[in-house]
Formats: structure tokens, sequence, C-alpha cells
């Protein structure tokens, strides 16, 4: 397991290395995402937050994953396609992956070590769970699918102040 944020990488939807090296300095939200999803209208609201605060360090990355539900059963193109077309997503989707499990993705693994869910619980419940990361790679927050992005809005403020 990697030791720092900075030591993670993913594969983004082409299959080509994102390495998080490059999001020393950032504010990171992380959201694992579906298409097919009660909570799927929560694109909008991440979207309305990357373009409100990406010139002041704000990074949004969103992991599709079909775990929950088979809601997000497109290939990784489909993926990016709906995204666009309904809600404008201009932030990085990256290659669909597994979030829990043994093929859970290494970033998940790491997120999900440095902040438990609600009593403890280590996994990840459902689509559109949120992990902040300060711009020193700490994992300062993690957020239910129920909690809408907007509602992050003062904390990334406060974060990207600082």
């Amino acid at each position: 397991m990697s030791t720092s944020f900075y030591d993670l990488e993913c594969q983004d939807k082409k299959g080509e290395i994102f390495k998080f090296d490059q999001l020393r300095g950032k504010v990171v939200l992380i959201v694992n995402v579906a298409s097919k999803c009660g909570f799927t209208p929560q694109y909008k609201e991440l979207e309305e937050l990357y373009k409100k605060y990406q010139d002041k360090g704000l990074v949004v990355l969103g992991f599709p994953c079909n775990q929950f539900g088979k809601q997000e059963p497109g290939s990784d193109e489909q993926i990016t396609e709906f995204c666009q077309l309904n809600y404008g997503v201009t932030f990085p989707i990256m290659k669909k992956i597994d979030v829990n499990g043994n093929n859970a993705d290494p970033v998940y693994n790491y997120l999900k070590s440095q902040k438990a869910g609600l009593l403890g619980f280590k996994g990840i419940k459902w689509n559109f769970e949120k992990f902040l990361v300060d711009f020193n790679g700490n994992v300062v927050q993690r957020f239910s699918s129920l909690t809408k992005p907007s509602s992050l809005d003062q904390e990334i403020q406060s974060l990207l102040s600082k």
C-alpha cells in the first residue's frame, strides 16, 4: 500500500497512467461515480464546484464504479460521453474501477485506510461517496452519498485559503 497520497497513481479513461504527484499543492475531491444512480445528478454540483474553484487549486476526480446495483454498466468511453452530454463534466473521469473487495483500486484502499466512514466502517457504502484531500495530501474529510457537493463549498473554500 502507498504510504503517501502523492505516491498513488491510477489509469485515466484512456488507460494512461495518472500520477497523483501532479496534485501536489492542490485540494482534491475524489468521488466514486455512476451514471444510473439516484445520486447521478450530483455530477452537476461537482462540475459547478470544479468550475468555481479550479483556478484556485481544486481538482475533482471521478472514479466510475459498477459495484453498487450495477449502476455504471457502460464502457469508459460511454461514461465520459454521458457525463459530458448530460452534465457538461470537464473534470477528469478516470478508468472504471472497483472500490471494495479483493480487486479494489489502490487509490481507494489508501483513501479508506486514511478516513473511515460512519461508525468506523472502512468500505464504500454506495455511489458518490466523497473524500476531500488538502493541499498537503492529507485526507481530511469523508462524506456519504447523501452529502450534496454544494454543501462542501465552504469547506473547500477554507482549505483553498490556507
